[in-house]
């Protein structure tokens, strides 16, 4: 009889053997585990190091690669910026030097207007005064040169213009340029601050896409090489375009300078000429005139003794008349009847030539006062023309440049005369 009751469970009991078997078993297990865990953990801390490492050098290469864009995209926007300001530059001189030619074109129009007033006014000229001399011939070469003077500089503005307008469509182009790269390289600049504890960072849809504008780098070189040539292109031929405006003005200037100096010259040599012609004419007038008097003169006395000889004539032919008419044997011809005979014949002689010199004398006196009237008509002619070519050299006297003073003169020859303020 027992004297202490047990209870079992009614479960299957494990034999010894059994539980250590469990139990080696679960040792091996857990020998197993921990290996596993030990290698997940030694391949964990490896693949991290490996990947902070990977990832850390990207970075910082990339970093570099950012750093070294935004160098590259402010030595190239720093490039188009000197560009952009010697543009504006050039602009503001092509745009000064086209004024200057357009001021030099709009003074033209004083020579057109006093070379063709000169011209209008020596056409007035009358009679045998309107010639082709040889200041009519440098007053419409004058014209002339001013007309070609006038074209080259309108040639010139027109060039002058067309160019402005295509420096504005590079600096248009330029500006394009410039925008873009100010923005990325504030987009570059951004991304090169931006780091993991960046409050704008979230994952991205698709972002290793590449966009479909998107351009190589050569290309994008290329590009930007092409617009700094482009560039550099149009300022030499702003620079080539500014000297040609500079010389075609300076040389409009002297042609136009030396063809004034060649007509005023043979102006006031048609004036000499003409004053010459005029004292000529006056002397000639006086001498004239002294001729008439003393040719007046003598016929004045021819006529006189025209009328004595008449009076001599109608006397020795009253006595042949009245002698004839004696008584008988008393009808003789004597000696006073040979005498007075002879005496008419050489009375009618005498007549007869008194009246042709006095004729003669008459055609001339005619003659001198004809010469005379065609003298003062030729001398009114000339004083005319003369008073025409003084006016016209007075005229021209508005194309005589004003004469300058020293200090002017050094101020234009230093080149700084817009410096100085001027009077107020």
């Amino acid at each position: 009889m027992q004297s202490v009751v047990t209870f079992e469970k009614p479960l299957p009991h494990l034999s010894l053997a059994d539980w250590d078997a469990r139990l080696f078993g679960l040792r091996v297990t857990s020998d197993t585990r921990r290996a596993d865990a030990f290698d997940l953990r030694y391949s964990a801390y490896q693949l991290r190091n490996e990947t902070r490492i990977k990832t850390e050098w990207d970075g910082y290469h990339n970093n570099n690669r950012l750093r070294s864009r935004v160098y590259e995209i402010e030595q190239w926007r720093s490039t188009l910026q000197e560009l952009m300001d010697l543009l504006d530059r050039e602009m503001t001189s092509l745009k000064d030097e086209k004024a200057s030619t357009e001021r030099e074109l709009e003074q033209l129009n004083l020579p057109l207007l006093v070379t063709s007033e000169c011209l209008s006014n020596r056409d007035g000229r009358r009679s045998t005064e309107l010639t082709y001399d040889l200041a009519d011939t440098e007053l419409k070469k004058e014209l002339c040169v001013t007309e070609s003077n006038k074209k080259l500089l309108i040639d010139r503005c027109q060039s002058a213009w067309e160019k402005i307008n295509k420096l504005e469509v590079v600096k248009f182009k330029l500006q394009l340029d410039l925008n873009d790269k100010n923005e990325a390289l504030q987009i570059d600049k951004d991304m090169l601050n931006l780091s993991k504890e960046s409050a704008n960072i979230t994952y991205k849809t698709d972002s290793l896409k590449t966009p479909a504008r998107m351009l190589t780098y050569q290309q994008w070189l290329e590009k930007c090489e092409a617009t700094k040539n482009m560039a550099v292109s149009e300022l030499q031929d702003t620079l080539r375009l500014r000297e040609s405006l500079f010389v075609a003005r300076g040389r409009a200037r002297n042609a136009l300078r030396a063809q004034t100096d060649v007509t005023n010259y043979m102006l006031r040599r048609r004036i000499y000429e003409t004053q010459r012609a005029r004292n000529e004419l006056q002397w000639q007038k006086m001498k004239m005139a002294e001729n008439m008097d003393k040719l007046a003169t003598e016929l004045k006395t021819m006529g006189e003794q025209f009328a004595d000889k008449i009076n001599s004539l109608k006397v020795a032919e009253t006595r042949l008349e009245t002698r004839g008419y004696r008584p008988g044997n008393e009808l003789a011809a004597d000696e006073a009847d040979i005498g007075l005979k002879e005496e008419v014949r050489s009375l009618r002689e005498t007549i007869r030539q008194l009246q042709e010199k006095l004729d003669c004398a008459k055609a001339t006196y005619n003659a001198l006062e004809a010469t005379s009237i065609k003298i003062e008509i030729d001398l009114n002619d000339k004083n005319q023309s003369l008073e025409t070519d003084t006016c016209a050299l007075e005229m021209r006297e508005a194309l005589e440049p004003k004469k300058a003073d020293g200090t002017d003169k050094n101020l234009i020859l230093a080149n700084i005369s817009n410096e100085v303020p001027k009077p107020a």
